[in-house]
């Protein structure tokens, strides 16, 4: 499976040497090692130095995007499924300083506040099978777009301009449709329920969707209009039903879920709903709009309400087995480089992990493979041979020469400043 998929775009590639160094790349991405960077991959590589590593992230010739666009063709291909839920969600990566590009104060679900971070919006396409992230853009913010010279030096295409994050989520979801991907759902947070454009454009595209709102949010009904909460508030106690929002780690999410039809307006097609849930322990409410090309039951509107936290997962396991979120890199080409090499490697664990799950039976003494323990397998199979100590001391005095000219370079520009 491996070697399949890295043959698949190993056409993205201009020369050989980029592409051998790819493959290595994606292999210490998949190691087991306790920290993820152009070092450390390279070591493991058996490299002399990181110098090939930062030169395949940074100034060697292949296109980032194209591997994105085989990425996506070989999770649906492999987990395709009509019933499909495109996810769409923004996380956020903690960052010191000012020249990382995209970075400023910026609020990130990572860290729960405001932090200095910058923030990628992702596309994650989920089934019952798997789910993996199938795209990824880059959130530049205001103050960036405003400071040409700013955005010239982290390499940033001149011709990109600010958008929000609801346009460049409709911007991929536009772009999945059009390459052919099969999904009749589209879910989200309220960064996402709260844009009209992004409904627009699905409802064009007669595709589904059920994506968070406010509890403040004005909903047009036979009756008038009415916030959310003040709707969830008049709701008889039958209009109430117990359904799972899917399997957790704990068994299944059972939570009360309430519908609500919301009037469409004059001259539109498809159905729209108010879809409210209750948390039975605390009672907290969380509210989603919705809308479907015909008529579709409660049930189905609460399993797409819970394929939403498949992004979550997405997040956690691909910034804690490939390393999504470890890259040091500053540039533009960079980010793209290093994070479309790291949702290759996490598509490879999903996909194997999926395929091994419907065509090996599991003994009933043991749970199914997860992509933690496919990537323990695959790290042990797949490492290159032991390096020996000459080559692990080489690596030690490169790491401790570069760490003293780095030192000595802050303490020079210090005593300048002071100056």
């Amino acid at each position: 499976m491996f070697d399949s998929l890295m043959a698949r775009v190993a056409g993205r590639f201009a020369r050989v040497e980029p592409r051998r160094r790819a493959r290595a790349f994606v292999l210490g991405l998949l190691a087991e090692l306790p920290r993820k960077n152009c070092w450390t991959i390279a070591e493991h590589a058996g490299d002399s130095s990181p110098a090939g590593m930062q030169h395949l992230l940074s100034r060697a010739s292949w296109d980032a995007d194209r591997v994105r666009d085989d990425i996506r063709d070989f999770v649906v291909e492999h987990l395709g499924n009509t019933d499909a839920v495109l996810v769409v969600d923004e996380t956020g990566d903690l960052k010191k300083g000012t020249a990382s590009v995209g970075v400023q104060r910026q609020y990130t679900g990572t860290a729960g506040r405001i932090e200095n971070s910058q923030v990628a919006v992702y596309l994650v396409y989920s089934t019952p099978a798997g789910h993996a992230a199938i795209d990824r853009r880059l959130y530049i913010p205001r103050s960036w777009t405003q400071d040409p010279d700013r955005c010239r030096a982290a390499g940033i295409p001149e011709d990109t301009g600010f958008a929000t994050k609801p346009a460049l989520v409709t911007e991929m979801i536009a772009q999945a449709l059009d390459a052919g991907v099969t999904a009749s759902w589209v879910t989200g947070d309220e960064v996402y329920g709260g844009d009209p454009h992004l409904s627009a454009e699905l409802e064009s595209r007669q595709v589904g969707y059920v994506l968070a709102v406010s509890r403040k949010r004005p909903i047009p009904t036979r009756a008038g209009i009415f916030t959310a909460g003040m709707l969830a508030h008049c709701l008889p106690k039958k209009a109430w039903q117990r359904l799972s929002a899917g399997d957790g780690a704990k068994g299944h999410r059972f939570y009360d879920w309430a519908q609500v039809e919301i009037d469409s307006p004059s001259g539109s097609t498809g159905h729209r709903s108010l879809l409210i849930r209750r948390n039975r322990r605390t009672g907290e409410l969380a509210f989603y709009r919705c809308y479907s090309a015909g008529p579709v039951p409660l049930s189905t509107l609460v399993r797409v309400a819970g394929r939403r936290w498949t992004v979550e997962e997405t997040f956690q396991s691909a910034k804690g087995l490939t390393g999504l979120d470890e890259h040091q890199v500053r540039r533009w080409t960079s980010w793209h480089r290093w994070t479309t090499l790291a949702m290759l490697a996490h598509a490879f664990l999903v996909v194997t992990a999926a395929l091994e799950r419907t065509a090996v039976a599991t003994s009933p003494g043991l749970a199914p493979l997860t992509c933690s323990e496919i990537q323990r397998l695959f790290a042990a199979f797949a490492a290159p041979q032991p390096c020996g100590l000459a080559h692990r001391l080489s690596w030690s005095s490169w790491r401790r020469r570069h760490q003293a000219r780095a030192r000595s370079s802050h303490y020079q520009r210090q005593a300048l400043q002071q100056s």
